[in-house]
């Protein structure tokens, strides 16, 4: 079975593990609604802006190797990104804050439950083999049995691995709200965006996915959106955080 056909195949463990996180990021966004009803409008705009940016980037990153598929219609229909759908959620949230007047912090709200949903969704990866790394060679230290039978890069379970890390590491922060109003105040997801970002585009040099320009990957082009628009979003966050002296 090709990579392709294992990603179709996946496909319907990828829709349950994406409803599953649907109903728990909808009974959370469902309380903070009571509490702030134009809240709704932004989880819609983040779901959205996360699904037009994953199927948009996916189809830049592997045009090639999609319409040259004999199946590519099924093949673009099921693809989709994470690097994509970070940057479209993003987008989509900023959108909808705007269109409803919205101007308070919202990226906290994302902190934990976006890298939460990742892991949760590369488990599809990991149970059909798609998303490999690169082959290694037999005696390499770091290497895992893909679904070919061929030793490569254990992209998936690193990229979990990285995920579950963000969390705990920033879970300390999360529950000590005092710490965070005063330190990264609208900030951890703009940290996650940087950390992300970092994180992947090192990580394309090991997995399985084709060049796009100048030796990189179109996800690795999308990765370098990420950093910028983490780092670009933090430095106008502090700005706005940061009080004027008074004179």
């Amino acid at each position: 079975m090709s990579g392709w056909e294992r990603q179709i195949e996946s496909g319907w463990l990828y829709g349950v593990i994406t409803l599953a996180c649907l109903i728990i990021g909808g009974s959370f966004w469902a309380r903070r609604f009571r509490m702030t009803p134009e809240s709704f409008s932004i989880f819609v705009g983040a779901l959205v802006g996360a699904y037009t940016g994953a199927k948009v980037l996916f189809l830049i990153a592997e045009w090639e190797r999609v319409f040259s598929h004999p199946q590519w219609y099924i093949i673009a229909a099921s693809g989709k990104t994470i690097v994509g759908a970070l940057l479209g959620g993003y987008a989509g949230v900023e959108i909808a804050k705007r269109l409803i007047g919205h101007r308070e912090p919202t990226g906290d709200w994302f902190a934990l439950g976006v890298p939460l949903a990742i892991a949760a969704g590369r488990l599809g990866c990991l149970r059909y083999g798609c998303c490999p790394g690169k082959i290694c060679s037999p005696d390499s230290p770091i290497s895992v049995m893909g679904a070919d039978g061929l030793n490569r890069w254990p992209a998936v379970p690193l990229e979990i691995g990285f995920n579950l890390f963000f969390v705990v590491a920033i879970l300390p922060v999360v529950l000590r709200r005092e710490q965070r109003k005063a330190l990264l105040k609208g900030q951890l997801f703009h940290l996650y965006l940087i950390s992300y970002g970092c994180f992947r585009f090192w990580h394309e040099f090991h997995r399985d996915t084709p060049e796009l320009v100048g030796g990189l990957t179109g996800y690795q082009l999308g990765a370098t959106g990420l950093v910028a628009l983490g780092l670009f979003r933090a430095w106008t966050r502090n700005r706005e955080n940061v009080t004027p002296l008074k004179r």
